[in-house]
């Protein structure tokens, strides 16, 4: 259940920014589902931060064979997201976006495409603010470590869905200090033999809720961009 439910609003887009704390992932996407559903042209748009017990998402395009082993009996949920298979769990900041694409462009589906390149730009800005490189990879949605013993292992995952009406909500994950271990039990986002890392590995010991406040700021600046 969400934890020190708290907001705050930044500006000039008025995104408002909500703690959910540590919650279950089922709660989490009935929530964003229900408020897309209520959400009127004028509703503010929101980014919510959560952290989640452990957890296999399956997107839309998703492969249930690409979940290899499941020894601790984790919870595997279908979502309406984009993408394939992924893990979630404790250590992990986890960001929903909840905006009107219309807000920006008449055209949301000619945004979709800047919106996630904006969201990855988000994300490599923040491993920068940790002296940590990644990179995007094409046609292979998500940030990646670019150079070190690492190269080429994934460090954060996205997947969206975009409405008709250009509303969106899911969202992104950037791996913290996390067990890896669930990961080399599925293959991640459908790569076979995927290396996944998280920024203790690479060497940064932020606290989750520093990382937390930096990605949502970063996200901001980019929508508001």
């Amino acid at each position: 259940m969400a934890a020190n439910l708290h907001e705050t609003v930044t500006t000039p887009a008025s995104i408002i920014i909500r703690q959910r704390g540590v919650e279950d992932y089922a709660t989490s996407y009935a929530a964003m589902r229900h408020f897309t559903d209520a959400r009127k042209p004028d509703t503010p748009d929101e980014l919510w931060i959560v952290e989640h017990p452990p957890v296999f998402t399956l997107g839309l395009a998703a492969d249930p064979a690409h979940i290899l082993l499941n020894p601790n009996t984790i919870p595997i949920i279908q979502t309406d997201r984009g993408g394939e298979v992924t893990y979630h769990g404790p250590g992990q900041v986890v960001i929903y976006l909840l905006i009107d694409l219309r807000r920006k462009s008449s055209n949301a589906r000619w945004l979709a495409r800047e919106f996630i390149t904006k969201i990855e730009q988000a994300i490599i800005n923040v491993l920068a603010k940790y002296n940590l490189t990644g990179e995007r990879k094409l046609g292979a949605p998500g940030i990646y470590v670019s150079q070190g013993p690492w190269k080429g292992a994934k460090i954060a995952a996205l997947g969206l869905k975009i409405r008709t009406n250009g509303c969106t909500y899911h969202g992104v994950s950037l791996n913290v200090a996390m067990d890896l271990q669930p990961f080399s039990w599925i293959n991640p986002c459908g790569y076979a033999g995927l290396a996944t890392v998280d920024m203790q590995t690479l060497g940064s010991k932020p606290p989750l809720s520093e990382v937390q406040t930096a990605l949502a700021e970063a996200l901001c600046n980019e929508i508001n961009s």
